[in-house]
């Protein structure tokens, strides 16, 4: 269930302009997903011009990408903590009208099924920085929450979303018969729960229920979004 985005250019700003933030012998985690693989590249060229870095990839397709461009990598057992995560996200809560709302910052994860990895690094972080283009930013968070999975869990977690008023959805494979597979082995519910007005508080029922390994609710961790934009990049910070 991959978001689809504003333009490339947008995205490459903002990837971008995180990856300017890294700082000589830090420890960095590499998200997962389009814009934050123009921070990645990005990282890649700067360790070329002799900056020295570790990464940490949130997914199979980050490390590969961390690979390509040349990214020393490492992992969360073999540092001491992680100086700053960088990573993107299919909605993130911005209210325009109130910049205090107090669900602003607050994230939609897990398009790409990496929710799991991804929050362990990002909240692993000293500073964690998301990256977005202006499509994701949404007053209220309205995406189906993706949520985790052990298989022989699935229908019964399934049946406990019901019953809070929630519509899961098995995450279907795109190119092969049967269900999307994470890189932890495990499923992926979509859950629709509509206009998610405290996402405080839905994410600790989520995190639960038996059988659920991590759900794509991110609170309280970002600290700050960077919007590319086609102008530049604009700054929020929580």
């Amino acid at each position: 269930m991959k978001t689809a985005g504003g333009s490339d250019a947008a995205k490459r700003r903002a990837g971008e302009r995180a990856a300017e933030t890294v700082e000589d012998g830090s420890v960095v985690g590499l998200g997962t997903g389009s814009t934050a693989a123009h921070a990645i590249r990005a990282i890649g060229r700067a360790v070329d011009d002799g900056l020295d870095v570790r990464g940490i990839p949130t997914s199979f397709q980050s490390r590969q990408l961390a690979l390509e461009v040349g990214i020393p990598l490492t992992t969360l057992d073999a540092v001491d903590g992680v100086d700053l995560a960088i990573d993107g996200a299919d909605q993130v809560a911005d209210d325009p009208s109130d910049p205090n709302a107090a669900g602003d910052g607050a994230l939609i994860k897990g398009g790409g099924g990496a929710h799991a990895r991804e929050k362990l690094v990002d909240a692993a972080a000293g500073r964690f920085v998301v990256v977005a283009d202006p499509s994701k930013l949404i007053p209220t968070l309205e995406r189906p929450v993706p949520v985790e999975v052990i298989p022989d869990a699935h229908s019964v977690v399934a049946d406990r979303i019901r019953a809070l008023d929630g519509e899961p959805t098995l995450r279907e494979a795109e190119g092969k018969d049967g269900p999307v597979v994470t890189d932890n082995g495990n499923l992926v519910l979509d859950c629709a729960f509509g206009p998610i007005d405290d996402p405080g508080q839905l994410g600790p029922w989520l995190s639960q229920l038996p059988g659920v390994l991590e759900h794509g609710l991110f609170v309280d961790l970002a600290d700050v979004t960077y919007v590319g934009t086609d102008d530049g990049v604009e700054v929020r910070e929580y």
